[in-house]
């Protein structure tokens, strides 16, 4: 039998950034797909991040997608399995995190990247 485990998500309010939470079971091996809106700002003026926190842990940057949707950078032990991708015309930005195991446990955040 397949454990499962929570994931939670809190899009940050700071600034201009809509707060969205929500709470997410997965069972290991699966896909976790997030999204994150802003509003209230030019959304295409910044380079977008996902940070995550465990329990009783410090944050960790996992990656970032470039303002116009051109690249994005990864952090070395997400690569692999992480996608971020946004769509401006919308103000959303977007976290895909495959092959999920109880580790990826955590607090999810979206946050822009200041001008």
């Amino acid at each position: 039998m397949k454990s499962a485990f929570s994931i939670f998500f809190l899009g940050t309010k700071c600034q201009s950034m809509e707060s969205i939470e929500s709470t997410v079971v997965k069972k290991p091996g699966e896909t976790l797909t997030l999204s994150c809106r802003g509003s209230g700002f030019s959304f295409d003026c910044c380079n977008m991040h996902w940070i995550r926190q465990q329990a009783g842990k410090p944050l960790v940057w996992m990656g970032c997608v470039y303002s116009d949707g051109s690249g994005y950078d990864y952090s070395e032990s997400f690569k692999g399995r992480t996608e971020i991708t946004r769509d401006n015309s919308k103000s959303m930005v977007y976290l895909k995190l495959s092959g999920l195991t109880a580790e990826d446990s955590a607090m999810y955040y979206c946050a822009r990247e200041s001008q």
